[in-house]
């Protein structure tokens, strides 16, 4: 009996567990990257086009403003079964890694791009102000002066979303998106596991724990 306990963990752990575990790696780094990619390049639109901006533009800043609004007043299930046409047309499937990204990455950019919005809002103006007087040009104070200052706090606010991002995963995956969420979703609350149910929590709870130690580090070395 004990030998076929230790056999039946060890396939849990082979054919279910650890493929879960790459798939939620996955959603996790994938959605981080593009969405931080695409969120910089939002704040970047809504900071210089805002009022106090570089080049204002009233229309421009109030619809990619009212565009991040709405995605982030969004539950993120519910964004997730709005966007299935669009996901389907665009990767061709609505469930799996592929699929789920699509939605997280609309989800994350649209949170990214206020986090860097308001840290680069926090740059001192009279620093600023001191760069203009040097003749240096509006693209060098956007990308030399106002990002390098708020670089920890953008740093900090991509950490908070890579673990809002992480616990959007587990709900993406009991959509069918696989990964960790799943594993709960399909061998612990269905099958009425608690054992299941309380391993999944674990991993999810220490794979937070290390991307605030990370985080931490990397704040501390870029202040």
């Amino acid at each position: 009996m004990e030998r076929f306990l230790t056999e039946y963990q060890l396939n849990f752990w082979e054919r279910i567990l650890a493929p879960a575990f790459v798939a939620t790696l996955q959603m996790v780094a994938i959605t981080t990257l593009l969405g931080t990619i695409f969120g910089f390049l939002i704040a970047v639109v809504l900071l210089v086009t805002s009022k106090d901006g570089i080049y204002p533009n009233r229309f421009v800043y109030g619809l990619f403003s009212f565009l991040v609004n709405v995605i982030r007043s969004f539950p993120f299930l519910i964004l997730m079964i709005f966007l299935l046409p669009f996901t389907r047309f665009l990767v061709g499937t609505s469930i799996g890694v592929r699929a789920a990204v699509v939605p997280l990455i609309v989800s994350a950019a649209a949170f990214i791009a206020k986090l860097i919005e308001n840290a680069m809002q926090e740059v001192d103006p009279g620093l600023i102000e001191a760069m203009k007087s040097f003749g240096v040009t509006e693209a060098q104070i956007v990308f030399r002066v106002m990002l390098t200052e708020a670089l920890p706090a953008i740093i900090s606010g991509i950490i908070l979303a890579m673990v809002s991002i992480l616990g959007c995963t587990a709900m993406a995956g009991a959509m069918g998106a696989g990964g960790i969420g799943n594993v709960a979703m399909v061998y612990g609350y269905q099958k009425f596991d608690e054992g299941v149910m309380l391993l999944t929590a674990a991993i999810l709870v220490v794979f937070v724990e290390i991307i605030e130690r990370v985080g931490k580090w990397v704040y501390r070395k870029m202040k």
